[in-house]
């Protein structure tokens, strides 16, 4: 009789950022985190020693580390998770390999591709497993208009467009929130909201060939919660032209701030079929949308319910949050590591997925 599989030992996490008064880290990763098996989160670091005291005190974790080099270095940390601002990731990620830990960033990986291909390029050559924070192919919705794109829902998939709005990038901005007018940080328009976003197209409708752009600041001042003016130099208008490499093709318009129109709507038309998600903001990776779909030539729109088969019972008290996609990319790393799998992108896909969107922006300039 073959014995018994050994249960497996949870994932020791170390979350680097993991803040006690705000931050994506305590808004989505943890809640997704602390509904699944297979992991524990045991140590987190912050900007000093005491704010990772009092994080440690508020979430109830052991170990708090004052810096994320003694973080990564401590042996109950299996995965190290970065969700600090995008200029900080390199150090931190480079302290993560160094230490032989396997590494999960929040997107954008690094402020351009220079800096992702040099994390990508350390991670392979010490032969170290990567995550990348590109949840929106996570999504149940998108998984789902993947699987009707390969069974022929629409037939041949003729051309795709995308009108969003992005928040955020309108005429006012959160306190805290300047570093993301500023070019520098890597962290804007075009990485975040538009960056998830075209990551998901191409995960259901193949990669970006042929590319021709536009981008504008069309917004000079904009002021935060403070009434500070602020003089942004990243785009807040980018329309994107290109062919996939299906031969389909694409067009994708995002504009800063929300419309009183349209704030997020994708259609896929075919030969034999269409397919439209909509919403009610331009960040693909987080919140809820819905689908429509028809096929024939005299059926109209009718809404498509996504079958519960995509959806993770263990996150259920999650559906509806941000955090939800989080949860299900969780999940999936979690397969990706007991089966040698790799589904969840790693800093590979991330360097190239940073080369498309420097080429849209050469593109425009």
């Amino acid at each position: 009789m073959p014995s018994p599989a050994q249960p497996q030992p949870p994932i020791g996490v170390g979350i680097v950022g993991l803040s006690a008064r705000r931050g994506w880290a305590s808004h989505a990763h943890l809640p997704a985190l602390r509904l699944l098996d297979g992991f524990e989160v045991r140590a987190l670091s912050a900007s000093s020693p005491e704010s990772a005291r009092q994080a440690a005190e508020k979430h109830g974790v052991a170990r708090a580390y004052g810096s994320a080099a003694e973080l990564a270095a401590a042996d109950e940390v299996d995965l190290v998770v970065v969700t600090v601002k995008v200029p900080d990731h390199r150090e931190i990620i480079r302290a993560a390999l160094g230490a032989g830990k396997a590494v999960l960033s929040e997107w954008p990986l690094g402020t351009g591709p220079g800096e992702a291909e040099e994390l990508a390029s350390l991670a392979a050559a010490r032969g170290l497993r990567t995550f990348t924070g590109l949840q929106a192919r996570s999504a149940p919705l998108v998984r789902h208009l993947r699987d009707l794109i390969a069974d022929g829902y629409v037939g041949e998939v003729l051309s795709t467009s995308v009108v969003a709005s992005a928040r955020g990038w309108g005429a006012s901005v959160h306190e805290g929130g300047a570093y993301l007018l500023d070019r520098a940080s890597g962290a804007n328009m075009l990485t975040i909201p538009f960056g998830h976003t075209l990551d998901a197209v191409t995960a259901v409708l193949g990669d970006v060939e042929e590319i021709s752009a536009v981008t504008a600041t069309r917004r000079r001042t904009v002021s935060d919660d403070a009434g500070r003016i602020h003089r942004p130099d990243v785009a807040d208008q980018l329309v994107l032209g290109g062919v996939l490499s299906s031969g389909a093709v694409a067009s994708v318009h995002y504009r800063g701030g929300v419309s009183r129109g349209t704030n997020f709507l994708w259609e896929i038309n075919g030969t034999d079929g269409d397919l439209v998600v909509t919403g009610d903001h331009g960040h693909l990776q987080m919140g809820e949308y819905t689908l429509a779909g028809a096929r024939g030539a005299d059926s109209a729109l009718a809404p498509l319910t996504v079958p519960e088969h995509y959806f993770d019972p263990a996150l259920a008290a999650l559906r509806g949050t941000d955090a939800y996609n989080v949860g299900a990319a969780y999940a999936q790393i979690r397969r990706d590591v007991l089966d040698g799998t790799r589904v969840v992108p790693d800093f590979a896909h991330a360097a190239r997925h940073h080369r498309v969107l420097n080429r849209i922006e050469r593109a425009a300039r």
